[in-house]
């Protein structure tokens, strides 16, 4: 099942991002720390080329640590571009950002040239919460829920430092199928969009792969150890978590779809340990598939319209 959602809204925010980004000095990125390469948004880059960009690895207390450095140092070897890990619920690590901020553009700063700065990231990323950090109060909307910020906002961090935030967005179409089974998993989709079931047993394929442990643990599956865990199914994996939690309908038959939402609040809440579902490598290895896959589609499809548009032979001359 491919995975897409891009409600009307962010056609709105992406008219909204090519306006603002004329006047900006610098572009924040806010990213998940679990899915780094995932939850950067390829349209976005598209929009804010030529602007230097601070890529903020958030919710980095659930990542796994080890991971969090290798993307760390993916994005810090990109040009004009800097990365830091950031809890944006942490008043002290969250000033990092107006630092980082000047440190990509020195230039700015003081009445004469403020900073002007603009916050993007997909939904449910925890951009309100950061900006409320940052603010020392409530300025945006938060909730456990995709596309709560809706409209763009101007926040004053300071009297020379200007920031736009806004809502968060997905792009139209995901060529990468892993990172839309790992979006939805991380709350970034809407519920509407995507089967629990599928993205649940999607989820647990890599969890039992990395993770074996976590799963162990959390539910209490003491007479598996994390090398069964591993060489079990998907749903068996899913099966054996809904009967530990109870999720049962008649005749002893586990209730899948209560499992699937166990599974995913577990993940989402950080309750399986500090989990990364990519490196830069396997993210790398899932692009170059989905482009390759994209760029076949739109061949057979341009082949397709040539076809159809082909000229029909002459009548043969009736005078001959």
């Amino acid at each position: 099942m491919a995975i897409q959602w891009f409600p009307g809204h962010m056609y709105t925010t992406q008219k909204a991002i090519t306006e603002r980004v004329k006047d900006i000095d610098v572009v924040i990125e806010l990213l998940d720390a679990r899915l780094p390469g995932s939850s950067a948004n390829p349209m976005l880059a598209e929009l804010t080329a030529g602007r230097p960009t601070l890529k903020v690895l958030n919710k980095q207390d659930l990542a796994d640590p080890a991971r969090t450095a290798l993307w760390l140092a993916h994005y810090n070897a990109l040009p004009d571009t800097r990365a830091i890990p950031l809890d944006a619920s942490l008043t002290t690590p969250a000033q990092q950002i107006v630092k980082a901020c000047h440190d990509l553009s020195p230039n700015r700063g003081g009445m004469a040239k403020p900073m002007r700065v603009l916050i993007c990231g997909i939904p449910n990323v925890g951009k309100s919460t950061l900006i409320n950090t940052l603010t020392g109060g409530r300025k945006a909307k938060t909730g456990d829920e995709a596309g709560i910020t809706k409209l763009e906002q101007r926040i004053t961090l300071a009297d020379d430092f200007y920031l736009w935030d806004t809502p968060g967005m997905l792009w139209p179409r995901i060529v990468v199928p892993k990172s839309g089974y790992n979006l939805a998993a991380s709350g970034a989709v809407g519920r509407n969009a995507f089967d629990e079931e599928e993205v649940a047993l999607e989820l647990l394929n890599y969890l039992k792969t990395h993770y074996a442990a976590g799963i162990a643990a959390r539910f209490k599956l003491i007479e598996l150890d994390a090398a069964t865990i591993a060489g079990m199914k998907d749903e068996d994996v899913l099966d054996t978590i809904g009967r530990k939690r109870g999720a049962l309908l008649g005749k002893g038959r586990v209730n899948l779809q209560k499992a699937a939402e166990i599974v995913m609040h577990e993940f989402r809440a950080g309750n399986l340990g500090r989990i990364t579902l990519e490196t830069p490598e396997e993210f790398a290895a899932w692009l170059a598939e989905g482009q390759r896959i994209d760029a076949e589609r739109a061949a057979k499809k341009a082949a397709r319209g040539k076809k159809g548009k082909a000229k029909p032979e002459a009548a043969p001359d009736q005078n001959m």
